[in-house]
């Protein structure tokens, strides 16, 4: 094989790549929402296909309908009798085995992206380890201990979560605050270089 075939074979590669990483982070956005419509409209859609009069069912009617289901739990989860009742089931999940499992972690998680809870990671931080000379990106998630069982014996204990790279993980390190350096950056752009091993590039282009 040439030198000449070699190097335009090299640079179709390269190009092909370049558009492998456009396409795929694109098309899985798209497929995720996709599902999601369909699903509810699906299910939701063919529930009002049967019980409305015939004729009256419009595709789009079910994704309409899902969307106002979920605004209107958001809207009745303010009162103090809701509250109760999904308190009442939340607590009966916890019990089952199984489900406490996949239940608890799934909406601790939303919780951290839920209304009020905009700071629980706004504070990014570089973590140097005493007797190491490299860091750590984390973010804190907790300086005060009193309302749980753990109690660190680090002086001035701030709680710092290491997110892994490329994988759905992490760790949770109780280190003395003079371990920590802050650094002024946004929490989204800062969780971007942690799960990318900081090959990502940065989106503010002010």
């Amino acid at each position: 094989m040439s030198r000449k075939l070699r190097n335009n074979t090299h640079r179709i590669g390269k190009l092909f790549l370049k558009g492998l990483a456009v396409v795929i982070p694109l098309a899985l956005t798209l497929v995720i929402l996709w599902w999601m419509a369909t699903s509810a409209e699906r299910l939701l859609g063919g529930l009002l296909d049967l019980t409305m009069p015939e004729g009256w069912y419009v595709p789009g009617m079910g994704l309409i309908a899902a969307m106002a289901i979920i605004l209107l739990i958001g809207l009745l989860s303010h009162i103090l009798i809701v509250q109760r009742l999904l308190a009442f089931w939340d607590n009966k999940l916890r019990r089952v085995p199984v489900a406490r499992t996949i239940y608890v972690a799934i909406k601790d998680f939303m919780g951290y992206f839920g209304p009020g809870q905009e700071n629980r990671f706004s504070k990014v931080v570089m973590v140097q380890l005493p007797g190491l000379s490299f860091q750590l990106l984390g973010f804190v998630t907790r300086e005060s201990f009193d309302d749980i069982p753990i109690k660190p014996t680090a002086e001035d204990p701030v709680a710092v979560y290491l997110p892994m790279s490329y994988q759905i993980g992490g760790y949770t390190l109780y280190l003395p605050r003079t371990c920590l350096t802050p650094v002024d950056i946004p929490f989204e752009e800062a969780m971007r270089l942690a799960v990318t091993a900081s090959v990502a590039h940065s989106t503010d282009n002010t």
